[in-house]
């Protein structure tokens, strides 16, 4: 009994060494600025539109047991602001995936006013996760920073606050509806989208 006891012992450990395997293996062939997938109880990192890195999260319970017939229809997660800019507004999605690397679950979360290194507790209504998942990784999708925080280059810092000083006066509060939902819109200030497998940075201007 004790020798069949430590032979699935041993199977176990080198099946969890073949799955280790094969994710640094994915890591390693990412393209640079992609979003990775991590471990269940780790935390993944998602990327402002510049590549660098913006938010992390992890999950308050890491014992997801959905199927098709009974998914998981919403799941909490800790935010942080790994970024140097506070966000008036944060949207993002977290898919998870199997044992076998596929996707199994998406969910949306949204964070309201959150300042560098702060971190909040919040959850994604309408998740659907038909797995018990094995990693995730989280993805921004909306990233509203404070009128004089903008994430621009440093040169343009200067010519982007004074726009919003003579302008901020005269033009009413923004928004932009995206099939029924609503997202805030500063002057100069970058909204990026995801639309499908692409990111879209959407920039209202005045006009010259």
């Amino acid at each position: 009994m004790k020798i069949r006891m430590l032979a699935v012992c041993v199977a176990l450990l080198g099946m969890s060494a073949v799955s280790l395997q094969a994710q640094e293996q994915q890591q390693a062939g990412a393209p640079a600025g992609t979003e990775l997938r991590v471990a269940l109880t780790a935390q993944p990192v998602a990327l402002d539109s510049m590549g660098r890195p913006a938010l992390a999260a992890r999950l308050v319970n890491t014992t997801l047991q959905g199927t098709v017939d009974a998914p998981i229809k919403n799941a909490r997660l800790v935010v942080e602001n790994r970024g140097a800019f506070f966000y008036t507004y944060v949207t993002g999605w977290a898919t998870f995936y199997d044992g076998n690397g596929v996707r199994c679950g998406e969910g949306m979360f949204k964070v309201d006013a959150l300042a560098p290194g702060e971190a909040v507790e919040t959850d994604m209504p309408g998740a659907r996760i038909t797995c018990s998942p094995v990693s995730w990784r989280i993805v921004a999708t909306n990233l509203l920073t404070r009128t004089s925080e903008m994430a621009k280059p440093e040169g343009q810092a200067m010519n982007v606050q004074a726009t919003d000083s003579t302008t901020s006066a005269t033009v009413p509060p923004l928004v932009i509806s995206i099939d029924g939902e609503e997202h805030p819109v500063q002057l100069n200030n970058p909204l990026v989208i995801r639309m499908g497998n692409r990111r879209r940075t959407i920039i209202v201007r005045t006009a010259p």
